[in-house]
């Protein structure tokens, strides 16, 4: 499952999250995590996938509101 897990976030990421104007946006962001903890833990091939997708929204610009709830996010899961 966990494999899948990665899968639909790389997929989620790039069809929808970024796809409005390239910005990650709190209702994405939102929906990412309810993917990630789909089966209640993020194991290390989703955090690298959740790490280059913030990474990715990053460079392009979040809200003050997105990079808070990244962060927390991050620091709650051990994510780089």
């Amino acid at each position: 499952m966990s494999h899948e897990i990665a899968v639909q976030l790389m997929e989620y990421s790039f069809l929808v999250a970024f796809a409005k104007d390239g910005h990650m946006h709190k209702d994405s962001l939102d929906m990412m995590e309810r993917i990630a903890l789909k089966d209640g833990k993020i194991d290390d091939e989703e955090k690298e996938v959740l790490t280059n997708i913030f990474a990715h929204a990053r460079r392009n610009g979040v809200s003050d509101r997105v990079e808070k709830e990244i962060s927390a996010f991050c620091e709650k899961y051990a994510i780089a």
